[in-house]
């Protein structure tokens, strides 16, 4: 069978071009995909390639999305053609040391599913088995795509313990950080955002709900006004890192109060490093968390979030783009003029 689809070649070389795509194996679902989203990573993948998600050239991409079974693998259970679904991009295998240990963000086979922007998509057993999951009948396909990022933060948002009261700061205002600010409020806290672009100090008013909010290209020293926001002027009880730049990291531990944690969400390249005041990491008793990826517990909280109003992730969708103008939306997302690009194969 054929289909349309984007198609990586090479860092910032990709190609809307029709491709073959084959039945699924006994295992697995082939999904008619109605919306796809961009995403940081996805930006990335474009700029530079991706040692994990792009194993081969030509390689399709992207990796949030919804649609309708159209196929079914001969050993499949639990689904049927015509079900509307969401599947995670990855499934952990359950058996590995990590696994064992209820770890399984962290597993060591780790299976990934890439080449969202195209008109199908066959999804592989693991995923099939552990992180695909059938849409409530008033849930839009749009709304149910941001069901795996959102993932990601509710990882995040419970590893981080935050409390009703606490005072929270997210420097970084992607949709990941957008996201933060959100659930964040959800907890009860009192949440401070911090950014650099118009469009998204706007929405962590008005998508967050932020508290207070911080223009970084105002402030040559931010670390005052994180200060004045905490309790008793002592200092953030959390801090929460979503650029993923190595001079950020840094400064985030002056934000802080004594006994506060810092949560460093975004990734840095490779091979980067920080330095660290260890005074004041041993003596102000500072707690350091670094969270990765999901696991199908947070996978379906995440999507329980949005199918009950609790998150109203559609208003992150700034463009809405046919499949093959995904470039188009891939640059908007990477130039800061769009938060999330919702991509319609059927537009």
């Amino acid at each position: 069978m054929k289909m349309k689809a984007i198609q990586f070649y090479s860092p910032l070389n990709i190609k809307y071009e029709e491709v073959n795509i084959n039945d699924p194996k006994a295992d697995e679902v082939q999904v008619k995909i109605k919306a796809a989203l961009t995403c940081g990573t996805d930006v990335k993948t474009y700029r530079r390639g991706h040692p994990v998600l792009i194993k081969k050239i030509p390689s399709g991409f992207g990796h949030e999305f919804s649609g309708v079974i159209t196929k079914i693998g001969k050993n499949v259970i639990g689904f049927k053609e015509g079900d509307r679904v969401v599947a995670a991009n990855s499934a952990p295998c359950g058996k590995c040391f990590f696994c064992r240990h209820g770890e399984y963000n962290l597993c060591e086979n780790l299976e990934f599913l890439n080449g969202a922007y195209a008109e199908y998509i066959n999804i592989p057993k693991a995923i099939v088995q552990r992180n695909l999951i059938k849409l409530p009948d008033d849930l839009s396909f749009e709304r149910a795509a941001f069901a795996e990022p959102l993932a990601n933060v509710v990882h995040g948002i419970e590893r981080s313990g935050i409390k009703a009261g606490q005072r929270v700061g997210v420097v970084g205002l992607g949709p990941i950080g957008l996201m933060f600010v959100k659930l964040a409020k959800l907890k009860g806290a009192r949440v401070i955002a911090a950014g650099r672009n118009p469009l998204k100090l706007r929405l962590a008013k008005e998508f967050g709900e932020a508290d207070e909010i911080i223009d970084l290209t105002k402030y040559k020293n931010p670390e005052k006004i994180f200060i004045e926001f905490s309790e008793d002027k002592k200092g953030l009880d959390v801090a929460v890192e979503c650029v993923g730049l190595p001079e950020i990291w840094e400064r985030m531990f002056t934000f802080v109060r004594r006994g506060g944690m810092v949560h460093l969400f975004g990734g840095c390249k490779a091979g980067t490093s920080i330095s660290i005041d260890t005074r004041r990491l041993h003596y102000d008793e500072i707690k350091v968390i670094s969270i990765f990826h999901h696991t199908p517990l947070y996978f379906r909280e995440a999507l329980r979030l949005i199918a009950e109003n609790e998150v109203p992730v559609e208003k992150l969708i700034t463009d809405t783009l046919p499949l093959e103008r995904a470039e188009e939306g891939l640059i908007k997302h990477m130039n800061g003029k769009a938060i999330k690009v919702l991509i319609k194969p059927e537009l």
